[in-house]
């Protein structure tokens, strides 16, 4: 009885750490092919589907990954790169994927806190109304 249950509980601790590796592979995985996407469509000057390829990449998260701070570095780069261009409306489309991408992590921990802060900043600058011309 003791040799089965044993049997048991290794076959079950096989079987589960089996699964998050393929789990963790995958993801890894499919978080390399959007960062790939976005480096893609950036190459081509398409900002928009660059910020969609990283913001899913972000998505992807996985801890100690560098696959995500690359994301978020090309994503605050395509927001400074519109602003400086005058592009109001893209960068703060830019800032608020990368915003949001981080707020869709958080689960027991919240990654990318620093990514949020100075983006939370940026958008509160970028989005005040134009003062009326006197």
């Amino acid at each position: 009885m003791l040799d089965r249950t044993k049997t048991v509980l290794v076959n079950g601790a096989v079987i589960a750490s089996a699964s998050i590796l393929l789990f963790a592979g995958a993801t890894q995985f499919r978080q390399w092919s959007q960062l790939s996407r976005g480096e893609k469509a950036l190459a081509a000057g398409d900002q928009i589907n660059a910020i969609a390829g990283f913001e899913s990449a972000i998505h992807m998260y996985t801890p100690f990954s560098p696959l995500v701070e690359r994301a978020a570095e090309k994503l605050w780069m395509i927001g400074r790169d519109l602003e400086s261009r005058g592009d109001t409306e893209k960068a703060l489309i830019a800032y608020r994927a990368l915003r949001s991408s981080f707020y869709a992590t958080h689960g027991l921990f919240k990654p990318g806190m620093k990514w949020i802060v100075i983006c939370d900043e940026k958008i509160q600058l970028l989005a005040k109304p134009l003062q009326p011309a006197r």
